[in-house]
């Protein structure tokens, strides 16, 4: 395989896709007719585009129903805190479980995506199937220790996806990574959006001052959630089985690991696995106490508190695929340096607006640029590898993020048990501040 040269301007993968196409054909005709004469006719090369797209929408489809699974054990934190006694330092335990278990995750998920391309559906179903079950021991743990083992094996699920999706995506769309990242991350911020809404409303069983019924206990509603993650998972299987045909076939372990090589040791890669940690971080310590704090503190209900979860992504549906299509036209240092500056103010201006109408304006701000930033930086790395590894690039992206984003929930629980939500405030603005910094000097690669 090639080694890709950070600094090359001019080095293109493939011919520019053509998301627009229209022709209906089905997966496997189009596949087949690509396969068979890549760029040989018009007709040939339609079908191959027209694939994609509904590769594109089926895969984003099944990553919002996977964090729609997220989003509801957010909300469902203060029950569970209530129900088990738990206190800050656990809470952020159980955030530090899930990420270590997204780490260890992504180092098979990798090498998987990148040795088995045409395996690919397979690969997602045991991603479904792993967040099915974690949510089912959730719901009958207990006590702490089997909470911490369902919540870890949701991570490890939950990052099996990451790999095979958003190395799938790359492949397929070279010149127009970040449009497709951003495309697939508007799936997710769709389920985080619905998911915290919805949640907060079952947990609760009311509308503001309408009482609709008694609510759903915390326990039957992680059951209730692990049943669309099976279905998903099926589905993926019967629908998918072609996804990575585009690739030209398996490559042996000796191949892969002089392939992993050159990404470890790619300084830019490098860098933009650590600034996705530092967003990674950012999200572990400041997401998790805002909801306690809303809880607790500001007496909200479950069903306002998931209003304001759902706040955070809500206007990243409509931010997330302009940034990715603007990070193909300028460039991705200018997109990821302005989100990451945006997030630092914005951060620090809790400290003042931190309750009523001026902090829900606030979250929802935030909410522009609190997960929309993290497709652009993989689109960043994926700009810079190894066609072939980009499994394993997507791998390392989230690899970086779980190895920070298990330390600073703990941090952050110590500081929120401390200092109070100020406390996090102030840890996250700076953690964000030197995200921000790294943009502007870390190498990427320049835009055309």
């Amino acid at each position: 395989m090639p080694n890709t040269d950070p600094t090359d301007s001019t080095q293109l993968d493939s011919p520019t896709e053509d998301l627009s196409t229209t022709v209906e054909k089905s997966e496997d005709e189009a596949l087949n007719q690509a396969q068979d004469g890549v760029g040989a006719n018009e007709k040939s090369d339609s079908a191959a585009k027209t694939s994609g797209l509904g590769l594109m929408y089926g895969l984003s489809a099944g990553h919002g129903i996977k964090h729609f699974g997220q989003g509801a054990l957010l909300v469902m934190i203060p029950s569970i805190r209530a129900t088990l006694g738990l206190g800050d330092v656990a809470i952020g335990g159980m955030s530090s479980a899930q990420s270590i278990s997204s780490g260890i995750a992504n180092i098979p998920a990798g090498i998987l995506t990148d040795m088995f391309r045409k395996k690919i559906a397979w690969i997602l179903l045991a991603s479904m199937l792993m967040v099915g079950t974690g949510y089912i021991i959730i719901g009958a743990s207990p006590v702490y220790w089997t909470l911490l083992i369902g919540v870890t094996i949701v991570g490890f699920g939950t990052s099996l996806w990451h790999a095979p999706a958003f190395g799938t995506l790359a492949a397929r769309y070279p010149e127009r990574r970040g449009f497709a990242m951003a495309a697939h991350l508007t799936g997710a911020q769709i389920g985080n959006t619905t998911s915290p809404l919805i949640v907060g409303f079952l947990l609760a069983g009311t509308i503001g001052t309408w009482v609709v019924f008694s609510g759903i206990d915390w326990r039957w509603l992680a059951v209730i959630i692990s049943i669309p993650m099976f279905l998903t998972g099926l589905a993926v299987v019967a629908k998918f089985k072609t996804a990575g045909a585009e690739s030209s076939g398996d490559v042996s372990l000796r191949e892969y690991f002089g392939s992993a090589k050159r990404l470890l040791t790619n300084p830019g890669v490098l860098g933009m696995a650590l600034i996705g940690a530092l967003r990674g971080a950012i999200h572990n310590s400041f997401q998790v106490f805002l909801v306690i704090y809303m809880r607790e503190e500001l007496d909200y209900s479950d069903t306002f508190v998931g209003v304001h979860v759902a706040l955070i992504t809500m206007a990243g549906i409509i931010s997330t695929p302009i940034m990715g299509n603007m990070s193909d036209r300028v460039g991705r240092r200018p997109v990821i340096s302005f989100a990451m500056t945006s997030m630092t103010v914005l951060i620090f201006l809790f400290l003042k607006f931190d309750s009523g109408l001026s902090m829900t304006v606030l979250i929802a701000v935030l909410g522009l640029f609190f997960f929309s930033v993290m497709p652009i930086i993989n689109a960043a790395a994926m700009d810079m590898i190894d066609k072939g590894s980009e499994g394993s690039g997507t791998a390392l992206m989230f690899s970086g993020g779980a190895v920070i984003g298990s330390m600073t929930p703990i941090a952050a629980g110590f500081i929120n048990q401390e200092s109070g939500f100020h406390g996090v405030i102030i840890f996250a603005g700076i953690i964000a501040a030197i995200g921000a910094t790294l943009s502007l000097v870390l190498p990427m690669k320049a835009k055309r």
